[in-house]
């Protein structure tokens, strides 16, 4: 079970066109703003990165407006994890459960969660808040993701293991979300 003091989200290169140009863009948009307001209401880190920025574009506007202050950490490695600046902040969170979220899902999400679980974290793939610009490529991200040891999850699933119990402010703030 995820918890707020273990877990760590990783929104992954959701950039600039290509963001429009996958398999069902509006449901990933939709889903991560959703885990992003949960996870800053729950106290969960957040970590943001953007391949290749000067020619993918940057992290979508509604993505961004969310995260004030969190920088998107620049990278040119499919992998999140072939980023030095990447892994000194992943380790400074010193958390153990990483709910990942992005695009592509058989290209950087794929290798990312691969390398995460090389290095023993829990990699939670959060199914709907991801995607590829095909709709076979991005269930085959998710099936090999999977047979490499990742948990399936989905937005819902995930913030209802976060928050536990259905009462307090915290649970009200998040089922509104929720209910969007």
């Amino acid at each position: 079970m995820i918890t707020p003091k273990e877990t760590l989200l990783l929104v992954i290169d959701v950039q600039g066109r290509l963001a429009k140009a996958v398999f069902q863009p509006e449901v990933v948009e939709k889903s991560i703003n959703k885990l992003l307001r949960a996870c800053t209401i729950l106290g969960v880190p957040i970590l943001l990165t953007e391949q290749y920025p000067k020619g993918l574009g940057c992290t979508i506007d509604s993505l961004r407006e969310l995260l004030p202050g969190n920088l998107p950490l620049e990278k040119n490695s499919f992998s999140c994890c072939g980023a030095p600046e990447f892994m000194r902040q992943l380790r400074a969170f010193n958390r153990n459960d990483i709910l990942v979220t992005g695009i592509e899902t058989h290209v950087c999400v794929y290798q990312t969660a691969v390398e995460l679980l090389e290095f023993g974290y829990n990699v939670h793939l959060v199914t709907d808040c991801v995607s590829s610009r095909t709709e076979e490529n991005k269930l085959l991200g998710i099936r090999c993701i999977e047979k490499a040891g990742a948990s399936l999850t989905s937005t819902e699933m995930a913030v209802f293991e976060l928050l536990r119990v259905a009462e307090g402010e915290q649970f009200k703030a998040i089922s509104n979300i929720v209910k969007e």
